[in-house]
């Protein structure tokens, strides 16, 4: 019976992948935040701050649709889920990502990060990772547009998480973030309202994971689960007047992956993710809430409020479910090609985009890499570039592994 009702899980996991998919051709009109027309449609996207925090710093998943929270455990796990560092199989292992962005335009503009994991014993495992957005070179200028000062805007992010396995197969974590936003160096003009400064956020993340094996038609399978809320944080500010939620986010996932004989093997993902912020209500002339709830509320307030503020009720909070899910294959877990797609409903930002990738396994080193190719029309930050990941992950030495046996 649980055999059954796994299965059934999976298919209705997939059936909303392929349903999601088939609805995004069908999305022409895109995001005015992206510098498009919304012909015909209402727009109500929701601005967190310090978006890198959302990004898919890994290429493995990246090339799944953004999708990874139930994949399988590696060392990119403490962006997605780091429960999963619990059931992972090796001791310890690092790994560095490189992600372009808007190389048409520059290339001084960059995502980086690094991400380490070390197992204290079977029970227990300790993460770290940092993440380093670099936005190339800003000139400020007085309003005449003579040149004042240059500075490099960045921002990064520390976390450290701890992951525990509770019993067989299922384990949790927490991680705990500091966050720094850099836009201005500081610089204000003279007849502005007040000075800025760079903004700081201290969040943390709640984390499970739960997989375990089947067996479907003969073939040795294996089904995942993983359950997420990240960010869960303070607010940023500037200037100490305007503070902005950082983007707090739920993510649920499933995996299905199937052994077809000692070499290939298949998987198949989907996540759904929703920002645990406050929507922005409807303003009449006089800037009075007519639709929707004051989103000027505290952090916890916040969250709870995001599953019912939105103005157009139960059908808006739908559309604030972003989907993304994928396809791997493996052979001899040595090389590895995937595909995904990502989609956001129109009206809430309307990104949509196919994922492409692969990846090579050579003894203790992996590398990877991902193709984004956006489906609704527009460039997006990321589109036509290739990122890169390259990670390592080592055993337990053999004389520990004997000495451990004796205790």
């Amino acid at each position: 019976m649980t055999v059954l009702k796994s299965f059934f899980l999976q298919l209705t996991l997939l059936g909303g992948l392929a349903l999601m998919s088939g609805l995004c051709f069908g999305q022409t009109s895109l995001s005015a935040l992206d510098g498009r027309s919304a012909e015909g449609g209402s727009r109500n996207i929701l601005h967190p701050a310090v978006p890198l925090l959302s990004i898919a710093p890994d290429s493995r998943s990246s090339a799944m649709g953004d999708a990874g929270v139930a994949s399988e455990p590696d060392v990119f796990s403490q962006h997605w889920n780091s429960a999963k560092y619990a059931l992972i199989p090796k001791q310890w292992g690092v790994a560095i990502s490189y992600i372009p962005w808007l190389r048409k335009l520059t290339n001084e503009i960059n995502l980086a990060y690094l991400a380490g994991y070390y197992r204290i014993d079977k029970m227990q495992t300790l993460s770290a990772s940092l993440r380093y957005f670099s936005m190339g070179q800003m000139k400020f200028t007085d309003e005449m547009g003579n040149p004042l000062t240059t500075h490099n805007p960045n921002e990064f992010a520390i976390d450290l998480a701890y992951a525990r396995l509770f019993i067989e197969n299922f384990g949790g974590a927490v991680a705990f973030r500091i966050i720094r936003s850099d836009l201005t160096g500081g610089f204000s003009q003279q007849n502005s309202s007040g000075s800025t400064s760079a903004g700081m956020s201290y969040a943390a993340d709640i984390a499970l994971y739960y997989q375990n094996k089947l067996k479907l038609f003969a073939f040795p399978s294996e089904y995942a689960l993983g359950l997420t809320i990240t960010n869960i944080g303070s607010k940023l500010s500037y200037n100490d007047v305007y503070k902005n939620f950082i983007p707090i986010t739920l993510r649920l996932g499933g995996r299905f992956s199937a052994d077809i004989d000692q070499y290939n093997r298949v998987s198949a993902l989907l996540d759904a993710s929703k920002l645990l912020i406050p929507t922005p209500p409807l303003y009449d002339a006089s800037h009075n809430i007519i639709k929707g709830y004051n989103p000027d509320v505290a952090v916890v307030s916040g969250m709870l409020q995001s599953f019912y503020d939105a103005p157009g009720g139960a059908k808006e909070e739908f559309e604030e479910i972003y989907w993304g899910g994928g396809l791997e294959y493996s052979y001899a877990k040595q090389f590895s090609l995937r595909a995904g797609y990502f989609f956001e409903h129109e009206s809430k930002g309307g990104r949509q985009y196919f994922t492409l990738g692969a990846g090579v396994t050579y003894n203790i080193f992996g590398l990877d890499a991902s193709y984004i190719i956006p489906s609704a029309g527009f460039n997006s930050p990321l589109a036509n570039t290739m990122r890169f990941s390259l990670s390592v992950n080592f055993d337990q030495p053999k004389g520990n592994k004997k000495r451990s046996r004796r205790a």
